[in-house]
């Protein structure tokens, strides 16, 4: 639920410290779409805000985007974590920083990479059905007796199936071979998987839910690994309806994993101060189903982008880019490279800024809500998150670009520096929640349609990116960054230098949604649903 909106929900004390690292002074809004110099972008030092957002653009972003499609069409459709088509984007986006004369390096980590899973109804009719496994699943080939547990196919916002063990009092899973059919709705997906095989069940089907916003194929984590020994994938809630007839029979695999090692790209420009690290990130693998253009080669372009334009920057503070691996298998690279960090190593990143779909064809424009003005969070917010949110805001106010709160989930890659106590925030434009009508009074686009409809899906390609959101999200990430690159000190304490020209950014003008438009609404200041438990 949001909040009261105020015109100005903070107020950033200016020392005469502070001043010198961040000049406040007004400059015309729109700045954020100038045009670009290109032969001056590849020779000069873009060491202001105005030089760097002329040549941060949102055509330069999507030619690193055309270039991951292209991977993506030479590897099967995808760049999932454990492919061909992941590993050609960490050899793209490494040449490119290279090229670009970035200090590059590759940090692996373990990755259990699991094939795709296989959704076979045998009777009454014979389809084959998408699916995938959920992560967390058991592992082999069950083909069987489709069992329903507690289904509300006429109600479906009432389901709560599988949620209790009762759910399955009654029922014959004493054969061999039964499967588990249920519903999505009300609990853990990991309470359903393991009330199913508690109760007998040889494998499990998580059908979508069947609410407008819940019909598609679904696919899950059960919170960690190795939750449940017997397999589970997900359905479509009409692949559920289909599977739920009397004398259903199915097959159900799931392959054996395999240890495939991941990698993490870790670009870096040493600054003056080597001790205080500026960090930003974004997850590079897709999911399986497609090319992941929006999710999220959008925000690994837009990093590739900035670096190229940074390169020749003489930095006072070190800034470090990364591009996550095995984000989409529960933010496997961020966690590895956060958890292999010592103490002291943590304690030198002043700052890390999340980059993940800022381009959704349907957008709202959101930055992480660290101050809970919006939305409370389910975390601990570090020291420091609200300046971050701070100055986001008043970027987009400057720009005059309306902006609404996203829920500090850690449902991204920012949950383990979130988890260390760094101060952390970033941007977002949406996934799988319906845009309210009050939204598109704002923003434009449909109302009741995904902000982003081809989330977690093929359709996720080269023609699922909105340029203007794409544009106007890449020149904040680039003042951010350059920003915090001179000075953190409203972050961290940490004093810098002044930018050149001054940092020019007005007052935050507060969430465009007001809480009677918001109350019950779209709640598309959720996250999107990367490494939910829940359902």
């Amino acid at each position: 639920m949001h909040l009261p909106a105020r015109r100005s929900r903070r107020m950033i004390a200016v020392t005469a410290a502070t001043a010198t690292a961040l000049a406040l002074v007004a400059v015309p809004a729109g700045a954020a779409m100038a045009a670009p110099a290109a032969k001056a972008c590849d020779t000069r030092n873009n060491n202001t805000i105005a030089k760097l957002t002329e040549c941060v653009t949102a055509a330069g972003v999507n030619e690193h985007l055309e270039a991951l499609q292209a991977i993506a069409d030479a590897n099967g459709g995808t760049r999932v974590a454990g492919l061909s088509g992941y590993e050609a984007s960490v050899d793209y986006v490494t040449g490119v920083l290279e090229a670009a004369g970035w200090n590059v390096t590759i940090d692996e980590f373990p990755f259990t990479y699991v094939g795709p899973a296989e959704l076979e109804q045998t009777a009454p009719v014979t389809a084959d059905y998408a699916t995938g496994a959920f992560t967390g699943t058991g592992y082999g080939e069950v083909v069987g007796n489709v069992i329903p547990v507690d289904l509300q196919l006429a109600t479906p916002a009432a389901t709560t199936s599988g949620c209790e063990p009762g759910d399955f009092a009654g029922l014959d899973f004493s054969g061999e071979n039964d499967i588990a059919l249920i519903q999505r709705g009300f609990c853990n997906f990991s309470f359903k998987a393991l009330n199913a095989e508690a109760a007998g069940a040889e494998a499990v089907v998580i059908f979508n839910q069947g609410t407008p916003d819940r019909l598609d194929l679904i696919v899950g984590t059960l919170g960690g690994p190795s939750v449940v020994d017997i397999p589970v994938v997900g359905g479509s809630y009409a692949n559920g309806v289909a599977l739920s007839q009397a004398g259903s029979t199915a097959r159900v695999f799931v392959p054996a994993p395999e240890q495939r090692p991941q990698k993490n790209v870790i670009a870096e420009l040493p600054g003056r101060n080597t001790q205080n690290v500026v960090m930003a990130g974004a997850h590079l693998d897709s999911v399986a189903a497609g090319p992941g253009i929006n999710d999220n080669g959008s925000g690994s372009a837009a990093l590739l982008e900035l670096a190229q334009n940074l390169s020749k920057l003489k930095p006072e503070n070190t800034i470090r880019l990364a591009w996550w691996g095995a984000e989409e298998a529960g933010l496997l690279g961020s966690a590895a490279y956060v958890d292999e960090l010592s103490q002291a190593e943590k304690d030198r990143i002043a700052l890390y800024l999340n980059f993940d779909m800022i381009a959704s064809p349907n957008y709202v424009f959101m930055i992480y809500d660290s101050d809970q003005s919006g939305f409370p969070a389910p975390v601990a917010i570090p020291p420091g998150s609200v300046e971050i949110e701070d100055l986001f805001e008043r970027y987009f106010t400057t720009a005059g670009v309306p902006y609404d709160d996203a829920q500090f989930t850690a449902r991204s890659d920012y949950q383990a520096f979130v988890l260390a106590g760094i101060a952390s925030g970033g941007l977002f434009t949406g996934a799988e929640v319906p845009k309210t009508a009050a939204e598109a009074a704002i923003w434009g686009g449909t109302a009741g349609e995904w902000l982003d409809h081809c989330y977690h899906q093929a359709c996720d390609t080269i023609d699922n990116i909105d340029m203007h959101a794409l544009d106007v999200n890449s020149d904040a990430i680039a003042l951010a960054v350059l920003a915090y690159s001179y000075s953190t000190e409203l972050v961290n304490g940490v004093v810098g230098k002044s930018i050149p020209g001054g940092l020019n950014l007005a007052e935050p003008a507060g969430p465009a949604i007001p809480v009677a438009a918001a109350a019950g609404g779209g709640g598309l200041s959720h996250d999107h649903d990367h490494a939910l438990a829940a359902d």
